[in-house]
């Protein structure tokens, strides 16, 4: 009786694998549940297993791309098949070093010891998936309980894995694959394994087996393969092109060369001789070098930001309206006073607490401006949480300083420099980066003249700063040379109307022109 093995569903929007290596080969003998092969879609690697004891018949080859359900091997129950462990020869010696592990065999089930599976935990009520950034600790190590052994990443924040208990480490996931919350990363075998501090003597015949492998062996999961070795499918495809792996970027982890990369690899054109007659006779617009393609998967974080981006768009009535502000007197006024303020407060005086305070001030007298919309009601807060943009390594975060509206100058730039480190440190909680009220992002500091900020959901407006231009301006009659700014307030018409848009622009511009309103609360 033979039984069909075929591609199982690996995911909604995955329609296809890669035969990325065989572990057991045509005609062997495998046992229900033993790994038979490794396949490889655009997400991640898994393993496919056999679901009943037999003879491996192969149906398809290493670099084959399948379809989800298309066969894959058969397994034949009986069929001749081979035992595991043939019969010795009763003519052939046997020496001391192979009786000692048969006489060590009847204790090795009291060596057996419980392993624990490491999930993916519980991180926030909206996140569903993250992704595993980077394991801390290798394949194979001795790890101590709460030690931390990898770094996962959601669209929000990163944090650290630990270890729940002291062992030897067996990853199960790779550095890139996104997993859903509860899924399985990695186990801990208690006292499996031999770590650095091990006896020779714990070794058993099958881990001394595993050590004396031989190095051609096909890698197993968890694997870290060396920059610039393709995987096999990549292998295949490079060596049906004729293009050496040398001259292939690999866009992997740790620099593997993945499908994509064989895909888009294209052989090297032979460099024809020069005349000997004419050397200087090249076409001047020849390149320079061989045109390539980068490829890199989008993180957790910018793949959410691209989704609320879009969704912003489409389900808000989002305007802009636009002003500019005089910055002479804030200008003058931190020049006058900058030193001062960081001898005694330990922080620079920067123009984000400034504008910081002026929308809370204008937030006071337009509140529909702070508000948003759940359901078919309009909220409307009574304090002030500024999100304050910052353009992380990884992508845009917001991070919330709450209460703004109580807060002195000083009080806001120590806040803003905790909140940007950690934004640089991808050190950010999820509590810091929700729940804000109104957002100010500074594109200004890019060179940005003029834009139009996106909303950032739930809340209904967002404040964009630009850059500083000296500009002739009438003055009194009298045309002057100013540094300005030009505002834009993007917000949602569907709750904020145009006199509430416009007034709570303008009430910011009268403040930051004349600063000393800001300290006295007038």
């Amino acid at each position: 009786m033979s039984l069909e093995i075929k591609v199982p569903p690996v995911g909604e929007s995955i329609t296809e694998v890669t035969l990325s290596a065989w572990k057991k080969k045509d005609g062997d003998h495998v046992e229900m549940d033993e790994v038979i092969a490794e396949l490889e879609s655009d997400k991640a690697t898994f393993e496919l297993t056999a679901e009943k004891a037999g003879t491996l018949t192969t149906k398809a080859a290493e670099g084959d791309t399948l379809a989800i359900g298309a066969l894959v091997a058969v397994i034949e129950e009986g069929a001749g098949a081979v035992a595991p462990v043939a019969e010795a020869a009763p003519a052939a010696p046997v020496s001391a070093k192979e009786e000692a592990p048969a006489a060590a065999s009847a204790p090795a089930p009291a060596a057996v010891t419980s392993s624990l599976e490491i999930k993916v935990p519980t991180v926030g009520e909206s996140i569903t998936e993250v992704t595993l950034s980077r394991w801390i600790k290798k394949d194979g190590d001795a790890v101590e309980m709460d030690e931390a052994i990898a770094e996962l990443e959601s669209d929000k924040a990163t944090f650290e894995l630990t270890a729940e208990k002291a062992g030897t480490l067996k990853t199960i996931a790779k550095e890139g694959d996104t997993l859903a919350i509860g899924a399985i990363v990695c186990t801990i075998e208690g006292g499996g394994g031999v770590s650095g501090g091990g006896s020779p003597a714990a070794v058993t015949p099958a881990v001394a087996d595993a050590v004396n492998e031989s190095p051609q062996t096909a890698p197993s999961k968890g694997t870290t393969y060396a920059s610039g070795v393709p995987s096999p499918a990549a292998a295949k495809i490079l060596a049906e092109k004729g293009v050496d792996t040398a001259s292939v970027n690999g866009t992997g982890v740790d620099g593997r060369i993945t499908k994509g990369d064989a895909l888009s690899a294209q052989k090297p054109a032979a460099a024809a001789p020069a005349p000997a007659a004419k050397p200087a006779a090249a076409t001047p617009s020849a390149p320079a070098g061989p045109r390539s393609d980068r490829r890199e998967k989008m993180s957790s974080l910018r793949k959410t930001v691209a989704r609320r981006l879009v969704a912003v768009k489409n389900e808000t009535a989002m305007l802009t309206t636009f002003n500019e502000v005089d910055m002479s007197p804030i200008m003058e006024l931190r020049s006058k006073y900058k030193d001062k303020f960081k001898e005694k407060h330990g922080v620079g005086l920067g123009f984000m607490s400034f504008f910081t305070k002026a929308v809370t001030e204008a937030l006071k007298e337009w509140p529909a401006v702070g508000a948003r919309i759940e359901g078919e009601e309009v909220v409307y807060s009574n304090f002030a949480d500024i999100s304050i943009a910052v353009s992380a390594p990884k992508g845009l975060v917001v991070p919330v300083i709450r209460n703004a509206e109580s807060m002195s100058l000083a009080e806001i730039e120590k806040a803003i420099v905790v909140l940007a480190g950690k934004a640089r440190e991808s050190k950010l909680t999820i509590d810091e980066m929700t729940g804000g009220t109104f957002t100010i992002t500074n594109g200004g500091v890019f060179g940005s003249m003029m834009s139009t900020p996106i909303i950032n959901s739930p809340q209904s407006a967002i404040l964009g700063m630009h850059n500083i231009i000296e500009r002739p301006v009438a003055v009194n009659g009298q045309v002057v040379i100013r540094p300005m700014m030009y505002l834009a307030l993007s917000y949602d018409h569907r709750i904020i109307d145009g006199r509430e848009s416009v007034s709570f622009l303008v009430r910011v511009k009268q403040l930051l022109e004349d600063p000393t309103r800001l300290l006295l609360g007038v």
